[in-house]
């Protein structure tokens, strides 16, 4: 396996319409029983946070389109972790010089190696970067702080 594999995945995003939180809460919550894990302050009111099992593993369910200036189309999207942050640089690397080849497999977008990433800001976010692949999927990577 290559360094720069992702090894394990970190969380799915499922988006739910705007003004259901207290639903996701009772469905993903009571009914399936997984533990709320705190969210980032900034975003109590948009966002829940779902913990599976005692692992690092979570579910996240958020509104679809929160800011009207988003151009994301979607907010699903899985997280892949990666074993360091020196990985997760590593990765990010090769998906930005894949997509600057142009090929028809290369990423539609991906963030700039030492740049901001595209996502949410936030203190309790880890170090990850944001990518679309060929066919329009939203897929975010991160690493342990």
């Amino acid at each position: 396996m290559a360094p720069y594999t992702p090894v394990l995945l970190q969380h799915v995003n499922l988006p739910v319409p705007k003004g259901t939180l207290q639903l996701a809460q009772e469905f993903y919550g009571e009914v399936i029983g997984f533990e709320n894990d705190p969210v980032p302050q900034a975003q109590k009111e948009i966002l829940l946070w779902f913990r599976i099992g005692d692992g690092p593993q979570q579910i996240h369910v958020a509104f679809e389109g929160v800011s009207p200036e988003s151009k994301i189309l979607s907010s699903r999207h899985p997280c892949f972790q990666l074993s360091s942050p020196e990985t997760l640089v590593a990765l990010q690397r090769r998906i930005y010089e894949h997509m600057q080849s142009k090929a028809d497999s290369a990423a539609m977008s991906c963030d700039s190696p030492g740049e901001e990433n595209s996502g949410a800001k936030g203190v309790e976010y880890p170090t990850r970067f944001f990518a679309t692949d060929f066919a329009g999927n939203r897929l975010e990577f991160s690493a342990p702080k």
